[in-house]
């Protein structure tokens, strides 16, 4: 049944609480979490949530770390859970800390699912503790690693922007319907017609963007944004990435890589540079202030969706609609060709 090879070691750790959670709550304790406020919240928390998640029949309670996460968990489990998203719109995982009711929720949930890979940097140390009482699954580290992109400055750390390829997304869709059917073996016809689902829009929307993306000129294959969050997109598009920052926003940019990434612009005449929801968009403006000076006036092309999505509810507010504004807006920027209402006509553009 699993696909992705993420549960090979992991299924066997992986407890589902309904028949051991004193047992989890007693291996709490400063031992565990280093600091007993810290752990004596979280033993509360568990304690207030032991009689509902006791005596739950059908309905999970979940919690996903990211809009981009949870957007994939809901589509899998629809009814059969309730999901808590910690990161909404224009939130950057890169600098999140946990809030307290964060912890209680994340203490209270049967399962709490992220992407991993050093996306959420300041709640690992967090979730690597959690693992150890409930289920934590990093729904990005099922793509085998000879796929990912190595952080240049850190080996064995791993650029963790794999939404951006669709083909690599596949593999966090298939260990997130795995890791539902583990917790819920009942609704496995159910996660699995989810996923299904899921996946055909994923293809839909790989078509879409093999089709639009070639119609860029080779010379204008060229994406700079705010941060390095485009990398695998570049690598299946065949478009040059260049962030302002690095992989994590947490990076500085420096005045010397501002300057390279003018002298990029102007000698090659980039048509655009592009905004993130996430990020600020001040490196950008001290960015095109610098080609200004050089005589040359480039347009910010539009505002990509890098490390969440648009507003619930929205079309964008799903991933393949984020990815499907990303790849629209990127074309119709660069010179391409594509329907400014995006792949079926659903973007807020139309």
């Amino acid at each position: 049944m699993f696909e992705t090879g993420i549960f090979k070691t992991a299924a066997l750790k992986f407890r589902l609480l309904s028949g051991n959670r004193i047992a989890s709550v007693s291996k709490l304790g400063s031992a565990v979490f280093g600091r007993l406020a810290f752990a004596l919240l979280l033993v509360a928390a568990t304690f207030a949530s032991f009689n509902v998640t006791s005596a739950r029949a059908e309905s999970l309670k979940l919690v996903a770390t990211t809009s981009i996460v949870g957007d994939v968990v809901r589509s899998i489990a629809a009814d059969r859970a309730s999901v808590t998203i910690l990161m909404g719109p224009g939130v950057d995982p890169h600098l999140y800390r946990q809030t307290q009711a964060d912890i209680a929720a994340m203490a209270q949930a049967d399962a709490v699912f992220w992407n991993g890979l050093y996306l959420e940097a300041q709640l690992e140390e967090f979730l690597k503790r959690l693992e150890q009482r409930t289920n934590v699954i990093a729904i990005a580290e099922a793509v085998p690693s000879e796929f990912l992109i190595e952080h240049p400055d850190y080996p064995g750390r791993y650029d963790p922007h794999v939404w951006m390829d669709p083909q690599l997304w596949r593999h966090a869709v298939l260990a997130t319907r795995d890791a539902l059917i583990l917790l819920d073996p009942a609704g496995e016809e159910v996660f699995t017609a989810n996923a299904e689902l899921y996946l055909a829009g994923l293809d839909e929307l790989a078509a879409y963007a093999d089709t639009v993306l070639a119609s860029v000129a080779d010379e204008q294959r060229v994406l700079i944004s705010a941060h390095d969050a485009f990398s695998y997109f570049g690598r299946a598009y065949d478009f040059e990435v260049l962030g302002i920052q690095g992989i994590s926003t947490e990076s500085e940019a420096g005045l010397k890589h501002i300057a390279d990434l003018v002298d990029v612009i102007v000698e090659r005449r980039i048509g655009a540079v592009f905004v993130e929801t996430s990020v600020s968009d001040r490196s950008i403006r001290s960015l095109l202030e610098g080609v200004a000076a050089r005589g040359l006036s480039v347009p910010i092309g539009g505002e990509l969706y890098s490390d969440a999505l648009g507003a619930p509810g929205s079309y964008e507010g799903t991933w393949i609609g984020m990815i499907d504004s990303n790849v629209t807006t990127i074309t119709r920027a660069l010179g391409g060709t594509a329907p400014a209402s995006g792949m079926n006509g659903h973007l807020s553009a139309s």
